[in-house]
């Protein structure tokens, strides 16, 4: 066994995440790669968000074909043993398995960082193979061509966060093209290639101007149906894992559709809802609902790909934190550059990073993790203009909200309407939603606020709520040419406060008070009126 060759590596990566409690079997993805071995199409590329478990992925794959001699132990009661190719593949393969992320000692060029994967791959072919005359000196793909000519041995190769070169800052465009120049020689049409399996966030598209990298088959999250099922988590494996957590919990600290709030919403070219594997699997582990995917990613970064074009994404924005659909044209994000100035630029790399989430033509905030990281945007960037000037009103909102002040109430949504807010033509309540839930947005940091959620007998526009059991708890219902009398009177009506009550026989998970909010807007007389009435009766 080798640095790259055999390693362990895999191994005693995937062996590591089947200790974890909430651990869920992906193995039968193995009996779907097997078909692409030895044939012209044996070249894979599966790309995905950061902690989709693209590495964890790579590590069984490694696991399970590499000839480790121990896989029997850690595959034996997942659900590839019951399947025909388990004892066909099990440890029968010389297997390459090479992490781009990784890095020589103090590497501060691409020359050195290059050289480390070569003379280490080299390395072990001469070990394997002492008889062969493998040099030091020769390329990498003359040593294995020279043991497929005389041996006729084939080789899988294992190739993890394949575009992590192209954010380290001592890779210049020019050590870009000499990387995807490696990459081609190393792998197309080679003969000794078996099978090539490369994951990371960037699809090969992305980067190969030419035609590099053509021979590798591109498998997106948001393009491609096949092999979906297997990155992220469903929602019936959330359902599961949950019964975990609750029978190993004393007391659960949250319920199942709190879970579901923060971390569920991606969706996959098969119209199926994902959840984020890693921050569903820390949540249960550390018993908190809170950031723990965006939060390993720079404080800045959603700024980073909207900075270069402010004036054509901040309405969208301000739509979006409502919780609404943009309609947008996702394709390729392009360029070695990483430059990024178009609005279709824009959310094609931010569906690719996983900041966005993109179905039926349109892109959309999964849920509240992502949100939470929007609203700050909202809140801190004055160079968002109008949008982040309305947020920043939203305190006093809430404030003025909690004590029934309808006339700051309405103080507030007439500044916005003066502002020089493009979405304000207010033909719809959409509009309207979008500038109120900016003139709330600082409640999102004591609230969950749930857009159109079903409550008692039909849907409401916005609930919020509160963290904390003594808080007050809100309702709030918008009309266009109405009044907001007829607005509580709808939310009464409809019973939208049985939200705010436990299950039969349980506690009621509230004790503050529930507050009615309505608000109205006339486009006739340019005027906003609120009303805020104190719920009786509930029960709460």
């Amino acid at each position: 066994m080798g640095m790259f060759l055999n390693s362990r590596v895999p191994y005693e990566g995937y062996k590591e995440v089947l200790r974890d409690p909430y651990f869920v079997d992906k193995t039968l993805i193995l009996k779907e790669l097997v078909p692409y071995f030895g044939k012209r199409n044996r070249y894979c590329c599966i790309t995905r968000p950061r902690r989709f478990g693209k590495t964890v992925m790579a590590n069984m794959v490694g696991a399970f074909f590499g000839k480790t001699d121990e896989g029997e132990r850690i595959f034996e009661d997942l659900a590839i043993s019951g399947e025909k190719e388990y004892s066909a593949h099990l440890n029968q393969h010389d297997l390459i398995y090479i992490d781009f992320s990784k890095m020589a000692k103090d590497c501060r060029e691409y020359e050195m960082y290059i050289a480390r994967i070569q003379d280490r791959v080299t390395e072990d072919l001469i070990a394997a193979y002492p008889d062969l005359g493998i040099s030091m000196t020769e390329a990498v793909w003359d040593g294995l061509q020279k043991i497929y000519e005389r041996t006729k041995n084939k080789f899988l190769f294992v190739l993890d966060e394949w575009d992590a070169v192209f954010h380290m800052s001592f890779v210049f465009e020019v050590n870009q093209q000499e990387y995807l120049l490696f990459l081609k020689n190393l792998l197309k049409d080679q003969p000794y290639v078996e099978f090539a399996y490369m994951t990371g966030v960037l699809p090969v598209a992305k980067y190969s101007s030419g035609s590099e990298l053509n021979m590798f088959v591109e498998y997106d999250m948001v393009t491609s149906e096949k092999f979906s099922g297997y990155f992220g988590f469903s929602d019936a494996e959330v359902d599961r894992l949950y019964e975990i957590y609750r029978n190993e919990s004393e007391t659960p600290k949250f319920d199942r559709e709190e879970l579901r709030f923060w971390y569920d919403g991606y969706y996959t070219a098969a119209g199926n809802r994902l959840y984020n594997p890693r921050s569903v699997v820390l949540a249960l582990t550390d018993g908190q609902l809170r950031n723990y995917w965006t939060s390993s990613g720079p404080y800045d970064e959603l700024f980073y790909y909207i900075r270069n074009n402010i004036k054509d994404v901040r309405d969208d924005l301000a739509l979006m934190v409502s919780g609404e659909r943009v309609a947008a044209d996702i394709g390729q994000f392009a360029a070695v550059s990483m430059e990024i100035h178009s609005r279709e630029q824009i959310y094609s790399a931010m569906v690719v990073y996983g900041l966005l989430t993109y179905e039926d033509g349109a892109v959309l905030i999964p849920n509240k993790e992502l949100m939470d990281r929007f609203n700050e945007l909202l809140l801190t960037k004055d160079a968002l203009g109008y949008v982040y000037n309305l947020a920043r009103k939203s305190e006093q909102m809430l404030q003025a909200t909690l004590a029934g002040d309808t006339k700051t109430m309405e103080d507030i949504l007439q500044f916005a309407h003066n502002t020089e807010t493009p979405i304000l033509s207010y033909n719809n309540e959409v509009e309207l939603s979008a500038v109120v839930n900016l003139c709330y947005l600082s409640a999102r940091n004591r609230y969950r606020v749930e857009r159109e959620d079903r409550a008692g007998k039909g849907f409401v526009d916005f609930i919020f709520y509160p963290e904390r059991k003594n808080a007050d708890g809100i309702i709030l219902e918008l009309k266009v040419d109405s009044t907001p009398k007829e607005a509580i009177e709808q939310i009464k009506d409809k019973r939208y406060d049985l939200r705010f009550q436990g299950k039969l026989g349980e506690s009621p998970k509230f004790t503050g008070r529930i507050l009615a909010v309505g608000i109205s807007y006339s486009r006739e007389t340019k005027e906003h009126w609120c009303e805020v009435e104190v719920l009786q009766g509930t029960g709460v």
